[in-house]
């Protein structure tokens, strides 16, 4: 074996894998190929015409077809300009409306100053909606109610209440009688939903529609037949069969004559329908897909319980619990909220944040929650909602290309240059040899003799000629290669389904086999995300156990209660019949619910002893979440609960088992702290509890001063500090050592106290010991953030573990390591952490507790939030590069051989051993059969073995030019040796010649067949001496190498008419099954001659450097600068 390792190797000076680089050709080199897009995530749409313009395409449709489509990506942005711009006029008019209730005159202030953000097309509706409005309240009209249209049981029509929602029309729900008395004519209930009962289900989507949208069908089968037909060599080579065919019958008869022609046109035929077969195939799994990854999965409240549902099974009537970074999953009303923010950007267009509350109720479908949390009545669903249409309106492109398939356009259109060039000497070759007389026919006459040969012969011979070049062409240029990325692609991404892992990008599946760093969350991924409380400091000691109230006074318990069934964003449900308590939301939340219930709490009870007056939703900055309740006896009380050290800085007394309020002196504050830090030694989440009593007097009464009301902070009562104990995930140390030994560096980023990141990453290896927990292998958020953008360069490389981090410390950090070369995978889950997730190579949202903005920001999806399922990850994006390469490996291996021995032989002899039909089928082994073997090998513990892959990598290395370079050599040599000294080896020299041209063509067909055949097995392996290792558990692989033996032996054996092939004897079946074994041994012998470390490449890359003209260079550098 080589010393150069793995065919699959970073190279030293790769930028894009971590490497470093002295030379600056690098940057120069992917500003001026058009090819070399290192990421297509937010590349240019300048960047991305320009290499769709350089390829050489035979086929254009089938080509681009999971490609963007950038013509359609114009006219979706033009129908969602339409759309927002409708939102816009209806939100402006809403506005200014209310702002002219305020102030006389306030309409001319408007009508003569309008907004400089809105287009002058919104401005003139608002206009026109204005004087409508001023002349109703000039005239004294009143506002005509809805009328009463009744459907079905309902006191309401489906056009009413679109009408009411997307119009934002307060006073029509005032005349259904406010948010209770449209829940009355929907006939549900504002506080437990509609009933868990199918048949009013199915009601309700009978009557107001379901929350679905008209979806184009998918392409038929025949479509993409008829894209198939649409190649330009098929096309060509079926005119040439029709001219043969009608030659061919006028000089010969329709008995005999039909044959060359009718050949042709059979073998081009059998090609396009295998080729639409398969292309069908792959579309229905990517359609598949698409359906998976906008099924969104949330919670909605019915029969007074929280269940998960599909979002498409949201029906008019339902209650939706909305938290921070939901989607609205319907149009629908507010019925309670807390400092609910809703994003509308994806419809009007303006990244301005709109609060919800009673004066502006209304929220449309397809908008984030950016802030807060509250609960909605859905009023509409589906094509009623501005979303359903906008969706309707535009057609679903999934196209996106990859790095990786236009690196291999590249590949292809140097290959097909060749290719071509090759196949326009063959035709001038063979058509000189032709008309001055040098082509003899199988019983060894002259072709064409000037003057005697008829122009039909002459003719016939010349589209013979034309047809076998423009086979070549077909064979030269494979047009399969790019394909086989999208091949593989689709079945990773079925496969990595079934691994708890949807793809939203094409391009991440391939960027992860890239990925040399992992910056992971703790809690779900690392962590089992099943949290308890399990010790407890209450009345200033440890209470053991933590849910002993036997120890606690009736007061403490009474106010610990309190807080922790109000300022919570979870539930609790007491089923009937005594069945299990059911408590929902986060795992920290659930968890506290739990310890609070163990404490005696009744959620329902508890709640409604006291009114929630304003809330501050948990914040990922400050770690902490607070409410102020009015009690039954007008008593108000502020609950905080946050991060221990947080919350314990901001109190100063704490409440004894005397009942009594005690100050918190300098020893105490000591005492808390060290059990904060034994708490989190013992790798537990520490939350503290407090609150604060307040003189109703000084609390706003007003609704909007209410609303601008910040919650008193400070001078906060210490009522308890619990530690939740979530225990790491079984099989993650493993699966962090796998990552280790496969070059990619695993690092902790957890909003948690410093001292539990350290716990938890000693358990799961991430620090090897204590030795290793030092700055800055171990460091806070604020001292990294603290530092100057070089110092973070400096420092980004060596953090292992990041504690009491904020979103945006985890954005620095991703920043930093990409400045540094590396290639960045994160994971996330909150709303806050989308923008370290776009701005990551590959962002990786959790599927469980992952919010729709999170999501929405991500790449990939870990369905199941597990670490494990990240490192599976890992392994088939290296598994999508290798297949590519064993691919690329085994089609270069047949191009090169069957290109030199047409071209020797045209040359030489004026005729080719393989003819139009032979390579026809030849193509279909190399391209369509050979991409599904080898494109869908699964992916084996040997790809973790290797350092990641470099972006910027020759996709054919050293070891790939050693392996085909031999097998091509012995495949040429053993050909023409037959070609050219076939008859005298095979003793037919007295055999009629027609047959003996004909026998020693068939076994050159027979023997470079099988010679793929068995070299198909060679390119499973490139770089390992055992190529069968698993082979029998690729079934497709071993039916695909079955299939294409079983078609060979009836192709020699019965379709010899169409194929100009003669039936062999069995010493020659088995000479040519010899001449395809010996690659076999000779592969092995092959990996023992050890290759450069150097890219063959790079010896041609740096002699095309020194000949392009500065200028040139220069010009190149600032179009990659403008694409940057």
């Amino acid at each position: 074996m080589s010393s150069g390792g793995s065919p699959y190797r970073r190279q030293r000076k790769d930028l894009e894998s971590g490497g470093g680089s002295s030379g600056s050709f690098t940057d120069y080199e992917s500003a001026h190929d058009p090819f070399d897009i290192v990421s297509t995530k937010s590349a240019s749409v300048d960047r991305l015409q320009r290499w769709r313009q350089a390829a050489l395409v035979l086929n254009a449709s089938r080509r681009f077809r999971y490609t963007l489509d950038l013509k359609k990506e114009e006219d979706k942005k033009k129908i969602i300009a339409k759309i927002r711009t409708h939102a816009q006029v209806i939100r402006a008019s809403y506005l200014f409306q209310a702002a002219g209730e305020k102030e006389d005159g306030i309409y001319f202030c408007i009508l003569t100053h309008p907004p400089t953000h809105i287009h002058i097309s919104v401005y003139l509706c608002i206009y026109i909606t204005l004087i409508f409005k001023v002349v109703v309240v000039a005239t004294g009209i009143p506002k005509a109610p809805p009328s009463p249209i009744p459907t079905g049981d309902y006191d309401v029509s489906p056009e009413q209440l679109a009408s009411m929602t997307q119009d934002h029309d307060i006073a029509a729900l005032q005349n259904f009688g406010g948010v209770k008395g449209l829940a009355e004519k929907l006939k549900t209930s504002p506080d437990k939903g509609i009933p868990e009962d199918e048949s009013n289900i199915l009601d309700r989507k009978n009557v107001f529609g379901s929350n679905t949208y008209p979806r184009k069908k998918g392409r038929s089968f025949w479509n993409f037949l008829f894209d198939a037909c649409r190649d330009t060599t098929l096309i060509i080579l079926m005119v040439a069969a029709a001219a043969s065919l009608a030659l061919g019958i006028k000089t010969e008869g329709i008995k005999e004559g039909w044959y060359d022609g009718g050949s042709i046109a059979l073998a081009v035929i059998i090609v396009i329908v295998v080729t639409a077969i398969s292309d069908y195939k792959q579309s229905l799994q990517f359609q598949n897909l698409n359906e998976e990854k906008q099924n969104i999965q949330l919670e909605v409240v019915r029969g007074g319980r929280r269940v998960k549902i599909s979002i498409f099974d949201i029906v008019v009537g339902d209650v939706i619990p909305l938290k921070i970074g939901d989607q609205v999953p319907a149009d629908g009303v507010l019925i309670s909220g807390h400092s609910l923010c809703i994003d509308e950007s994806s419809m009007t267009g303006e990244s301005k944040i709109v609060c919800k509350d009673q004066k502006s109720p209304f929220l449309m479908s397809g908008c984030k929650v950016a802030d807060g949390y509250g609960t909605m009545l859905a009023t509409s669903v589906g094509i009623h909602t501005e979303w359903g249409l906008l969706m309707a309106s535009i057609s679903e492109d999934n196209g996106e290309e990859t790095p990786l398939q236009v690196r291999l356009n590249g590949v292809a259109t140097f290959i097909g240059i060749v290719g071509l060039v090759v196949a326009v000497s063959v035709l001038a070759i063979l058509l000189i040899r032709f008309f001055t007389g040098h082509t003899r026919d199988d019983q060894d006459r002259v072709e064409f003799i000037a003057g005697k040969t008829t122009v039909g012969k002459a003719i016939d011979g010349a589209i013979k000629i034309f047809t076998v070049a423009v086979t070549i062409v077909v064979v030269a240029v494979p047009e399969g290669l790019p394909l086989a990325v999208t091949l593989t692609l689709a079945y990773s991404m079925r496969k990595m389904m079934a691994d708890k892992a949807l793809v939203r990008r094409l391009s991440a599946c391939e960027t992860m086999g890239s990925a040399t760093t992992i910056c992971s969350d703790k809690t779900g991924t690392l962590t089992l995300n099943l949290m308890t409380v399990v010790e407890a400091y209450i009345c200033g000691k440890k209470i053991d156990p933590p849910n002993n109230t036997s120890e606690l006074p009736a007061r403490i318990v009474s106010l610990l209660t309190e807080g922790v069934a109000q300022n919570t964003t979870g539930s609790v449900y007491l089923p009937e019949g005594g069945k299990e308590i059911e408590v929902s939301g986060s795992p920290t939340e659930k968890a506290i619910l739990q310890w609070g219930i163990n404490l005696g709490m009744n959620f329902e009870a508890v709640r409604s002893e006291s009114l929630l007056i304003h809330a501050f939703p948990f914040n990922s900055e400050k770690k902490r979440g607070g409410v102020a309740v009015k009690r039954t006896d007008s008593e108000v009380h502020v609950h905080w609960k946050g991060a221990a050290e947080i919350v314990l800085a901001q109190c100063t007394r704490y409440m004894d088992s005397n009942e009594q309020l005690v100050p918190l002196d300098e020893a105490k504050v000591e005492y808390f702290k060290k059990a904060i830090e034994d708490m989190a030694a013992g790798s537990l989440r520490c939350v503290a509890i407090a609150f604060r009593p307040l003189n109703a007097e000084t609390v706003p009464t007003d609704e909007e001063e209410l609303s601008k009301w910040e919650l008193p902070e400070a001078d906060l009562v210490l009522l308890a500090i619990v530690g939740l104990k979530d225990p790491c995930r079984p099989g993650v140390r493993d699966a962090v050592q796998l990552c280790v030994k496969a070059g990619v560096k695993v690092r902790m980023v957890t909003g948690d106290n410093l001292q539990t990141a350290k716990a938890i990453a000693l358990e799961c290896g991430i620090l090897g010991s204590d030795v290793d927990a030092t700055e800055p292998n171990l460091i806070e958020g604020k001292s990294f953030r603290a530092m100057s953008e070089a110092q973070r360069l400096q420092v980004a490389d060596r953090i292992s573990v990041m504690g009491r981090s904020s979103p945006n410390d985890k954005l620095l950090l991703v920043q930093a390591l990409r400045k540094k070369g590396h290639v960045v995978a994160v994971t996330g889950d909150g709303t806050n952490d989308a923008p370290a997730l776009h701005e990551a190579d590959i962002g990786l949202a959790m599927g469980i507790q992952g919010t729709e903005v999170a999501k929405e920001s991500s790449d990939i999806i870990i369905l199941d939030d597990n670490f494990a399922t990240v490192v599976k990850v890992v392994r088939w994006g290296r598994s999508v590069y290798a297949n590519i390469q064993k691919f690329i490996q085994f089609q270069l291996t047949v191009n090169v051989a069957a290109l030199i021995i047409n071209v020797v032989a045209a040359v030489s002899s004026g005729d080719v051993p393989l003819n139009a039909v032979q390579l026809l089928w030849v193509n279909l082994i190399m391209d369509t059969l050979g991409a599904l073997a080898l494109a869908t090998e699964p992916p084996t513990d040997h790809l973790m073995d290797r350092h990641p892959v470099g972006r910027r990598e020759p996709l054919i290395t050293n070891i790939m030019w050693r392996n085909l370079l031999i097998q091509a050599f012995y495949q040429v040599s053993v050909l023409l040796v037959l070609n050219f000294k076939g008859r005298e080896l095979l003793h037919s020299q007295h055999k009629p010649n027609d047959h003996a041209i004909k026998e020693k063509n068939t076994l050159i067909f027979n023997a470079f067949v099988f010679a793929q055949i068995f070299n198909e097995f060679n390119a499973r392996k490139p770089d390992e001496f055992n190529v069968f290792k698993g082979v029998t558990k690729n079934r497709l692989f071993m039916g695909i190498v079955g299939l294409t033996v079983i078609l060979q032996i009836v192709i020699v054996m019965f379709l010899g008419i169409f194929t100009t092939t003669v039936r062999l004897s069995w010493q020659l079946w088995l000479v040519s099954i010899v001449i395809g074994f010996i690659s076999w041994p000779l592969a092995v012998v092959g990996k023992f001659i050890p290759v450069s470390e150097k890219p063959f490449s790079e010896y041609f890359t740096g002699m095309f450097a020194c000949c392009i003209p500065r200028h040139k260079k220069e010009e190149s550098s600032r179009r990659n600068q403008e694409d940057l």
